[in-house]
């Protein structure tokens, strides 16, 4: 919806019920029950007078902002936002996430760690209100000791925002992972397992232990045992792959759910693999076709869920590595096996 018919509406709103208020005596002959009416419903239209009031003057004042949201004119509204954050000082959690979701969308990651830096000495909290945003282009960043380090910092202050507690944690865990720092992945992920409340964040960590920290852990066991715990209390809440894919569509509009969707639908797939419904997602999986692509993923930035694209997926390097060295390895061995088929031959 755009805004100004939003302004619209609103303003539609309190002239009505002015004229409500207004004509009341044509439709109620009794003149006591008129005054007595209108003592009831005066504060009532003063109250959402005054709130409607103080909308359109935000609108107003920010109209600009709204406007090339509309546009979707990501590198404009960056250099907007930039002027009111860095030159007029305005470090709003609201701004913060703004910017710092623009440079995202257009990949400017370096910009968001020095709005990170600049906010962390202008205002603290605005970082501890978003954590995972920053964190999470960490990871894009590529330094995940670095990254795994900041998600600690923000685990031991005690300051994160309970909704956000879990996942930073998760993330901590997820950076030691992607830095190799299996033991230490592995000690996050097997409570994590466990205790977590939420059905993703169970489910996508069981899913982890049970498909690389198990192939790299001194306790095999335990991992394969905690992955197998976890999916069994996923599955037997959720029951079916639609489900879980109606949890995930509930937070995908998170920037954080956005740049790990890919593992979240190969989870989903892995967690109920015995299910006959799931060969076709499985499928898709394999073959690249799966409806949400890596390189497409959306997040909100804005209360009314507008979506910004193009966020950049994980490269997952030791995957990628382990590839690379067995396709050396085939063409290597094929090399043997025809010179040597040529030494017989001779």
């Amino acid at each position: 919806m755009k805004f100004k018919y939003l302004i619209i509406a609103f303003s539609i709103l309190i002239v009505f019920f002015l004229l409500m208020t207004v004509l009341l005596p044509l439709f109620i002959p009794d003149i006591a029950q008129v005054v007595n009416l209108r003592y009831v419903i005066s504060p009532l239209l003063i109250l959402i007078s005054v709130i409607l009031v103080c909308f359109g003057i935000f609108f107003l004042i920010n109209y600009r902002l709204f406007l090339l949201l509309e546009r979707e004119d990501w590198p404009a509204l960056a250099y907007y936002l930039e002027q009111k954050i860095f030159v007029k000082n305005k470090y709003s959690s609201w701004f913060v996430r703004l910017l710092a979701s623009s440079y995202m969308v257009i990949s400017d990651y370096p910009s968001v760690l020095k709005l990170e830096n600049k906010a962390s000495h202008a205002k603290k909290s605005v970082i501890e209100k978003n954590v995972l945003i920053f964190g999470t282009a960490r990871v894009i960043s590529g330094d995940y000791k670095e990254t795994a380090a900041f998600f600690k910092t923000h685990l031991d202050n005690g300051r994160l925002r309970k909704e956000d507690r879990e996942w930073v944690r998760w993330f901590y865990g997820f950076s030691l992972l992607l830095g190799g720092a299996f033991d230490e992945a592995e000690q996050e992920f097997l409570p994590i397992v466990v205790s977590s409340r939420s059905v993703l964040i169970t489910g996508i960590t069981a899913y982890f232990l049970a498909n690389n920290l198990a192939k790299n852990s001194l306790r095999r066991q335990d991992c394969l045992s905690a992955a197998e715990n976890g999916r069994s209390r996923v599955v037997n809440k959720l029951k079916r792959l639609e489900s879980w894919k109606k949890e995930v569509s509930k937070t995908e509009t998170e920037i954080h759910i956005a740049i790990i969707r890919k593992y979240i639908n190969e989870a989903g797939v892995w967690l109920f693999q015995s299910r006959d419904t799931v060969s076709a997602d499985k499928q898709q999986v394999k073959t690249g076709r799966a409806k949400i692509n890596d390189r497409e993923a959306s997040y909100t930035i804005i209360s009314d869920k507008r979506y910004v694209q193009e966020i950049s997926k994980i490269k997952d390097s030791a995957d990628q590595s382990s590839t690379n060295q067995n396709s050396k390895d085939q063409d290597s061995a094929n090399q043997s096996s025809t010179n040597f088929s040529s030494k017989n031959q001779d």
